[in-house]
C-alpha cells in the first residue's frame, strides 16, 4: 500500500504556477466589445469637440458658464448698442468699426477670456496625470495639443467675431440700397480677418503658458500677468516716447518718431494691431501706424505664433513621455 502509494505519487506530475515572467489572463465573464473602432480621427474629434464644450463651460457646473457668458455679453455690447443707434438716427452712421471694435474693450475682455478659460483646457489633465491615458490609444504626440489649440482658437473666434456678425447686420438692416450694404460687407471682411488674428495668436500664448502648471489658479495669474504686464509696459512707452519727441524729418512718420513705433512690438494685442495697420487698415489703433516698421510687427506676429505652437508641442511630447 505504502509502496503504490509512493509510486503514483512518483508517477504524477508535479504542481507547479505560472512560469516566470508570464501571467495568467482570467475571463471574469464581461462582455466583449465588438463594435467598430473608431481609431484616431474620431479620438481627436472627441477630445476636439470635449474642448471646444470646455471653453465655454457647457456640460460643467454654473460657475464655469460666468466667465464665458459674461465675456460674450460684454462683448456684444457695442455691436447691439450700435444697432440701437442706427436704428433710432436719421443718418444711419456706423457707431463702431470692425476692424479695431473698442479695442480697450475687446482687450480687456479677451485678456479675462484666454487667462479663466485656457486653464480650464489643458491644466486639469494635467494635474491629473490623465495624458498616460490618452496616449494609450492610438493617438500621436501632437494630436493632443493640436486638438486644445483648433478648439481654444475657435473659441475665441466665436467670441470675436459674432458680435462683428451683429455689429453688421444691425447696420445693414437700416441701410437702403445695395451700394450701401456691399460697403458694409467690404468693411466687414477685413474685420473678420483681423479677429481671426486675434483668436490664433492669443488661443496659442493662453495655451502654451497654461500648460507650465498644473494649477489653475497659477496658470490663470501666469497668463493675466503676462497679458496686462506687456500691454501696459507697450502702452507707456508709447506714450513717453511720443511726448518726449519733437516734431522733426528724421525717422518720422507723420510726425511719429520711430521711438513711438517700435514699443508695440512688446505685446500680443499691439502687436495684432500694428500688423493691421500694416496691412491697410486706416482706423487709429492704441499704438501710431508703424509705416516702414509694419514689417517688424509681421515678423513679431509669426515669431510669437511659431514659438507658442513650437513649445505647446514640446511639453506636450515631454509630458507625454513621462
Amino acid at each position: 500500500m505504502t509502496a503504490d502509494n509512493g509510486a503514483a505519487t512518483a508517477g504524477a506530475a508535479p504542481v507547479t504556477g505560472p512560469a516566470a515572467g508570464t501571467g495568467v489572463i482570467h475571463d471574469l465573464g464581461y462582455q466583449h466589445y465588438d463594435g467598430p473602432r473608431l481609431g484616431r480621427a474620431a479620438i481627436i474629434r472627441a477630445l476636439y469637440w470635449h474642448s471646444l464644450r470646455s471653453a465655454f463651460g457647457i456640460g460643467r457646473g454654473a460657475k464655469a458658464k460666468i466667465v464665458p457668458i459674461l465675456a460674450f455679453g460684454l462683448m456684444c455690447l457695442p455691436a447691439i448698442a450700435n444697432a440701437v443707434a442706427v436704428a433710432t438716427s436719421s443718418g444711419h452712421a456706423r457707431i463702431v468699426d470692425y476692424d479695431t471694435y473698442t479695442y480697450p474693450l475687446r482687450t480687456l475682455v479677451m485678456l479675462i477670456f484666454v487667462a479663466a478659460q485656457a486653464p480650464e483646457l489643458v491644466s486639469r489633465d494635467l494635474r491629473s496625470h490623465v495624458l498616460p491615458l490618452y496616449y494609450s490609444r492610438p493617438l500621436r504626440r501632437h494630436d493632443y495639443p493640436l486638438a486644445k489649440y483648433t478648439a481654444f482658437t475657435v473659441a475665441c473666434l466665436l467670441l470675436v467675431e459674432i458680435p462683428l456678425i451683429i455689429l453688421y447686420l444691425g447696420t445693414i438692416i437700416s441701410v437702403s440700397g445695395g451700394s450701401a450694404v456691399w460697403g458694409q460687407t467690404r468693411a466687414l471682411i477685413p474685420g473678420l480677418g483681423v479677429a481671426a488674428l486675434w483668436a490664433v495668436l492669443l488661443a496659442a500664448i493662453g495655451l502654451v503658458l497654461a500648460s507650465f502648471t498644473g494649477r489653475r489658479a497659477y496658470a490663470t495669474g501666469l497668463i493675466a500677468i503676462y497679458f496686462f504686464l506687456t500691454w501696459i509696459l507697450a502702452k507707456l512707452l508709447v506714450g513717453i516716447a511720443q511726448n518726449g519727441a519733437a516734431p522733426g524729418p528724421g525717422g518720422l512718420v507723420a510726425g511719429v518718431p520711430l521711438g513711438a513705433r517700435l514699443p508695440g512690438l512688446i505685446s500680443p494685442f499691439t502687436v495684432v494691431d500694428g500688423v493691421r495697420q500694416w496691412l491697410g487698415g486706416t482706423n487709429p489703433g492704441p499704438i501710431p501706424n508703424p509705416g516702414s516698421a509694419g514689417v517688424a510687427y509681421g515678423l513679431m506676429f509669426v515669431l510669437l505664433l511659431g514659438v507658442s505652437l513650437g513649445g505647446l508641442a514640446a511639453r506636450y511630447r515631454k509630458v507625454g513621455a513621462s
